[in-house]
């Protein structure tokens, strides 16, 4: 009698095991696929300080430099576009206000302040202010990439 309960209660542990691990797997495919609906209209880089204001808005088909008011367009490749996409993808955007900078040189004007704003699914997010060319951790690949973007169309003007 007490070996058929035993193996009834075993049997109950490891449905509800399985069961839990299946649940597991249900939520990170959906998370999975709310990542992959995530579309991506725009994203801007601002880089300022007293004396200057640059601006780089980059789009599926263009990147728009504003520098000091002075406003210049650039056609992008569909593979540039798809690299920040990719790297967009990674981050986890309703966070991103809460990435911290790893310097403060903005603070007093020791370095450009720099902020990324992406528009993703009709929404604004908006980064922490950094120092231009130090952004922080969970953003260094996409920062990375569009100065490579942003670097690559100057070369070419």
């Amino acid at each position: 009698m007490k070996k058929h309960i035993l193996l009834i209660l075993l049997n109950l542990c490891f449905f509800n095991f399985n069961c839990t691990s299946q649940q597991k797997q249900e939520k990170n495919t959906n998370n999975l696929e709310q990542t992959k609906k995530q579309k991506l209209e725009k994203i801007e880089l601002r880089e300022q300080t007293r004396g200057t204001n640059k601006s780089f808005t980059l789009s599926s088909e263009a990147l728009t430099v504003s520098l000091n008011e002075n406003i210049t367009n650039s056609k992008i490749t569909l593979s540039e576009w798809e690299n920040v996409e990719k790297e967009v993808n990674h981050i986890d955007l309703s966070k991103i206000s809460s990435f911290a900078a790893p310097t403060t040189g903005h603070y007093s004007d020791q370095a450009l302040a720099s902020t990324i704003l992406i528009t993703s699914n009709g929404s604004t997010y908006q980064s922490s202010s950094f120092d231009s060319g130090n952004p922080p951790k969970e953003l260094a690949s996409l920062y990375k990439i569009l100065q490579q973007v942003i670097q690559s169309k100057k070369t070419t003007q």
